[in-house]
């Protein structure tokens, strides 16, 4: 990867003058693997960090694994997500993992305290460590053991790149795609399990058929709509009150999906017909050069995207608009300082 590989996508201007800059690169392909629009160079190979996770529950779902364990919508979504720790997610989580027969203790993926602020307030106010269910990934490697278990295979190092079931993740993964296995690059990612990284137009790609999945085999097919109407129905889960994801989720109203990533990246799914009668679902991966550390980017470059593609009306647009996609900044005495606008413009195919 180089520094040619993105673009100025985002700048903060102060009084009259620019003050700093974000650079990154943007892919929507459609779901018949047209790449309809880009930023930059779509084929920057980059890893996906948590948006994966969708496409990582993928397996558990194509084995049937919600039917066997009787999963709901709502713990279906928050194995594909990466939750703020409230107590609804934890309860969630604790639900799967008594029905499958496991504890927090076999999770593999650390702890933190919750991202949810209120809820880690109230924990160190009380003097409460966090557990591994408060970890953001706690339900994606609780859905890891469930599809272990399903298979009856080992839960000791079930995030080893060479253990079964991360090997049939990896090949769902690649499958949706259109990739090898072997040309996807591996990285262990923040919460020990393994991460891929492909060209963000295969990403989106991945995307666009897990949203409309119409010439996917029918086991595969009906799977990704289990997931997209779980991702749809609770997205409370996804995220939590008041993050961008979530928000999203629920503003789009059944016809977007997104799912954010670590390091700058997020991903989008536009669903069938969400632009126009017959036009097919699309997906949407974003990566902010710098790693975005302060998430106030790839927000508001998100929304930006769907503005120019005509995903979201404009009261949509004003109910998100605290995200951007423009908007002002305020100092301490919130007297407004500056603005954050998005610098580009698709190309549009």
């Amino acid at each position: 990867m180089t520094s040619t590989s993105y673009l100025p996508i985002l700048e903060l201007i102060r009084g009259t003058t620019r003050e700093s800059i974000h650079f990154g690169a943007i892919a929507v392909v459609d779901s018949h693997a047209n790449l309809v629009a880009s930023y930059s160079d779509p084929q920057t190979t980059t890893f996906l960090r948590s948006t994966s996770k969708p496409l990582q529950a993928l397996a558990l779902i194509e084995y049937d694994g919600h039917r066997h364990w009787g999963l709901t919508p709502k713990e279906i979504a928050i194995i594909c997500a990466s939750h703020a720790g409230t107590d609804a997610h934890i309860a969630t989580v604790s639900g799967i993992q008594a029905r499958i027969g496991i504890t927090e203790d076999d999770l593999l993926c650390g702890t933190h305290y919750p991202l949810d602020k209120p809820t880690a307030r109230a924990m160190r106010s009380r003097g409460e460590k966090p557990t591994p269910n408060h970890h953001n990934c706690s339900g994606k490697h609780t859905g890891m053991l469930a599809l272990a278990r399903l298979l009856n295979l080992p839960m000791k190092d079930y995030i080893n790149p060479d253990h079964p079931i991360q090997k049939r993740i990896l090949q769902t993964f690649s499958e949706m795609c259109d990739l090898e296995s072997d040309d996807v690059a591996l990285g262990t990612d923040g919460c020990s399990a393994p991460n891929f990284a492909v060209p963000m137009q295969n990403a989106a790609l991945g995307l666009a058929r897990l949203c409309d999945p119409h010439n996917l085999p029918a086991k595969r097919a009906k799977a990704c709509r289990v997931i997209t109407n779980a991702i749809i129905s609770h997205p409370e889960m996804i995220s939590g009150p008041g993050r961008f994801d979530t928000r999203l989720i629920e503003v789009g109203a059944g016809s977007i999906i997104v799912k954010g990533g670590a390091e700058g990246y997020m991903g989008l799914g536009i669903m069938p017909e969400a632009l126009a009668s017959n036009t097919p679902g699309m997906g949407v991966t974003i990566k902010i050069s710098d790693g975005d550390a302060k998430g106030r980017a790839r927000p508001a470059v998100a929304l930006e995207v769907l503005r120019q593609l005509g995903a979201l009306s404009s009261s949509q647009l004003e109910a998100l608009s605290e995200f951007g996609p423009r908007h002002s900044i305020k100092n301490q005495r919130e007297i407004i300082v500056g603005e954050m606008l998005p610098i580009f413009s698709l190309n549009i195919r």
